[in-house]
């Protein structure tokens, strides 16, 4: 497996992209680190060109997205302007090819969370033609969209591993898959049958925080649950990445007792 740092939730800057800490994001034995997309396409065309030297020059690299869509964009209910969802998502996953990205992050909560008083099904039906779209332009820039399961007090709309892989099934792509977030998973308590049905075909990445106040691990001691998760991963043949998506008020503290953590337990 290999192990990143989801920069965003420790930003300190205002861009809230969270690139100043990829120097210790490195130096602490990370593999890489997951930069929050719908930031980085707020940066002008220059801007954008100093990340990605920063990145180059980092030693690690950006192997990962999260934050697809913007907060403000409207994927689901009776006002999507498609026409302004086609042109950030073709110049969105063009940024991400260009930086070497290999998987997108759908979550999105707030932006498809279907609207109250609109039909849930006709939401569900919106999110499914969106990435079927989504999914040739992914292919063109050698990306796999990773459907993220939300708990519900963040989105109404897939809320389990087992919804995400029906989506990803109802789109019927092979650059459409889906993602695990054990906090989520814990949140919602969703068994981890479900990743056992169904992780082999359709688990891609993975996202890892503690239950409790959702910040970095750092012993097995503190969570029953993460022998159980660990376990599972393992009974699928899981062999990919695990990004920590967490809140830290010591980061320098945290994210060194994070690594070890992952490096001791995960492999």
């Amino acid at each position: 497996m290999r192990f990143g740092c989801c920069s965003n939730m420790v930003a300190e800057g205002a861009d809230g992209i969270g690139l100043e800490r990829i120097g210790k994001i490195a130096e602490y034995g990370f593999d890489y680190i997951e930069l929050p997309l719908a930031q980085m396409m707020a940066l002008s065309e220059e801007a954008f060109e100093q990340l990605k030297e920063t990145v180059n020059a980092s030693g690690i690299r950006c192997e990962t997205c999260n934050n697809f869509f913007p907060v403000h964009f409207r994927l689901t209910g009776p006002e999507v302007n498609y026409g302004e969802i086609r042109m950030y998502y073709k110049k969105a996953l063009k940024r991400a090819g260009e930086l070497g990205v290999q998987f997108v992050v759908f979550g999105s909560g707030p932006a498809k969370n279907v609207p109250e008083g609109f039909p849930m099904e006709e939401g569900y039906k919106q999110v499914v033609e969106l990435l079927k779209e989504v999914a040739i332009t992914a292919k063109e820039n050698k990306v796999t969209i990773a459907i993220e399961p939300l708990r519900k007090q963040e989105c109404n709309l897939i809320n389990s591993f087992k919804e995400g892989c029906q989506l990803a099934k109802d789109v019927g792509s092979p650059n459409v898959r889906v993602l695990v977030d054990y906090y989520h998973l814990k949140q919602e308590r969703e068994p981890v049958q479900h990743i056992l049905n169904l992780g082999q075909e359709y688990l891609v990445h993975t996202h890892f925080a503690r239950n409790e106040g959702r910040v970095y691990p750092a012993s097995m001691e503190e969570d029953s649950g993460y022998q159980e998760f660990i376990d599972t991963l393992k009974a699928v043949h899981y062999e990919g990445r695990v990004s920590c998506e967490a809140y830290a008020e010591d980061f320098d503290r945290e994210a060194r007792q994070a690594i070890l953590f992952f490096k001791s337990n995960f492999k």
